[in-house]
């Protein structure tokens, strides 16, 4: 994982200081806002993404910081909704925005960061990657709009649930790098893979936040333990314990979650069953599947500096803990 540390690390001061400058251009009801969500510690994937994927496909220009901190930008407006939506009392391990600036203006800066970001993708006159970033924000908003419906009538079914993770998360990953291969001007065909190399390392990065929710304490994930059952939420590793357990079982867990008549005991239970039964692995273990997946992808490119750390990428999302 040395190069992809080292190039996180020369790279991870331009971005943030990208970011940090957008920002502070926002109205002074949102700017706060804005910069809480920014400045509470994210990884920063998706701009790294755009920017390993333009240079795998030879761009060279140092022009990349607005495409690729627009991807963060949307993820960032994603989180400030979500939070509200949910509810949420931490995120990355400090107050949710809402409990600290309020609901109003926590949402209008949302709202602000979405509009910034298309701003930024238009800087290019690039029509496809306007078009690229609109479709990945409809395609990411489609997904929590279908992740709330299925909590409102939960269900053990597998299909449903790989549908919301690729909507909700891996959609955006893909972006990120479609916006890469579409910045250097990639071919049809290289911005395909690069678009497949995405959404499966979305799809791998989800299980395992997912397995992470059952499985690291909040010192390290900065998020209640179990918080995705106490919020109704249906994902793979509480897939995998109903469809070990008995009929009965599976109906009654999923009536608590559609009624959200859950007590703590029992969710502490149920976090317990779905940890000690190894249920939580073989969460990470299928995402193993997909990181093996994504790597597939980039068979056919240059190798490079950046495609080393490309597939290093999926591989860190094997181990992280947090």
């Amino acid at each position: 994982m040395n190069e992809l540390l080292a190039y996180f690390s020369k790279e991870m001061p331009g971005i943030n200081g990208f970011l940090d400058a957008e920002a502070d251009k926002l109205n002074g009801l949102v700017r706060d806002v804005a910069k809480h969500i920014l400045q509470s510690g994210g990884k920063r994937i998706r701009p790294m993404l755009t920017l390993l994927t333009a240079r795998v496909m030879g761009y060279g220009k140092d022009d990349y910081h607005a495409i690729a901190c627009a991807l963060e930008l949307l993820h960032s407006a994603t989180l400030l909704h979500d939070d509200y939506l949910d509810d949420a009392e931490l995120r990355r391990g400090r107050a949710a925005a809402h409990t600290v600036f309020g609901r109003t203006e926590t949402i209008l800066a949302g709202d602000a960061l979405l509009a910034l970001a298309n701003e930024m993708a238009a800087r290019y006159n690039n029509v496809r990657l306007s078009w690229l970033l609109a479709r990945g924000i409809m395609q990411t908003a489609e997904g929590e709009i279908r992740e709330i419906e299925f909590s409102r009538a939960p269900a053990l079914d597998r299909q449903a649930y790989l549908e919301i993770i690729i909507g909700k998360t891996a959609r955006l990953i893909e972006t990120a790098c479609r916006c890469g291969a579409s910045l250097a001007g990639a071919s049809a065909e290289d911005e395909d893979k690069a678009g497949e190399y995405g959404l499966n390392l979305g799809i791998a990065f989800q299980l395992v936040d997912d397995a992470l929710d059952y499985a690291s304490p909040t010192s390290e994930t900065g998020k209640p333990e179990g918080g995705d059952l106490r919020e109704g939420k249906v994902t793979l590793p509480l897939i995998l314990l109903m469809e070990d357990s008995d009929g009965a079982g599976t109906e009654e867990l999923l009536a608590g979650l559609r009624d959200q008549s859950l007590t703590p005991e029992q969710c502490e239970n149920i976090v317990a069953q779905v940890r000690d039964g190894g249920y939580a692995d073989r969460t990470r273990a299928e995402a193993a599947t997909y990181v093996e997946k994504a790597k597939a992808c980039l068979d056919s490119f240059s190798p490079g500096p950046e495609l080393t750390v490309l597939r290093q990428a999926a591989d860190y999302v094997l181990t992280r803990t947090k």
